[in-house]
């Protein structure tokens, strides 16, 4: 049922395929120089790759029932007061899981390909980026934000299944700001900026998930059970 959803969407979608892509690479297209451009180094890039794009955006539109047909999977192993998580847990994740790509496209990108035309001017370098590498180099981003941007959620998860204490989750907040900034270092590009900007935020989010989790924490009688 989530393959058909994503694959119906797609269908409905991908006579836009050029127009989604031009979309994605708004960000790039305007960091460039005037006179500057996109290129294609592969022979049918110009053909898969707004394709992939395509199928990209329709998994995310298809997303909150690819979310729910995972918690439909899971449910029959759950307990009542378990299974009431399962609605607000879709939503939550969906929204979590776009705002954190709206990040990245909003600001994150802007910031990034500006920084990094920046160093190509001294050199008098043109920055003509091949756009199946623009492509990869999105969808990574994408997943490395949309991901952190889950934190809340997973950390609410934990604490109302009893699987983790909510005192030993603050115990360990040093080892997560650390976690946080190694994982950003892997994750985006090689300058300082990028992974500010997503080592701080993940740190704010395992802070709100910890206030959140507060409400969610398991009554005796749930532990017992």
């Amino acid at each position: 049922k989530a393959s058909a959803a994503v694959l119906i969407i797609f269908v409905s979608m991908v006579y836009w395929a050029p127009d989604i892509f031009h979309l994605l690479a708004k960000p790039m297209l305007d960091a460039l120089p005037k006179g500057s451009h996109m290129i294609v180094t592969d022979v049918t890039g110009s053909f898969f790759v707004p394709i992939k794009v395509t199928l990209m955006a329709a998994f995310v539109v298809a997303l909150p029932v690819v979310i729910y047909q995972i918690w439909a999977f899971v449910a029959p192993g759950l307990y009542q007061h378990e299974k009431k998580l399962i609605v607000p847990l879709v939503v939550s994740t969906y929204s979590l899981f776009l705002i954190g790509m709206s990040f990245a496209y909003f600001l994150v990108f802007p910031t990034v390909f500006s920084f990094m035309v920046s160093y190509n001017e001294p050199l008098g370098a043109d920055m003509s980026t091949d756009i199946d590498k623009y492509l990869s180099f999105a969808m990574t981003t994408f997943l490395a934000f949309g991901f952190t941007f889950e934190v809340p959620v997973v950390v609410v998860v934990l604490v109302r299944l009893g699987m983790v204490t909510l005192a030993k989750l603050k115990e360990v907040r040093p080892y997560v700001i650390v976690g946080a900034f190694v994982i950003s270092a892997v994750v985006t590009p090689p300058d300082i900026m990028s992974q500010l900007l997503l080592a701080i935020p993940l740190c704010i989010l395992y802070e709100f998930g910890l206030l959140i989790a507060r409400f969610y924490v398991p009554k005796q009688d749930e532990t017992a059970a």
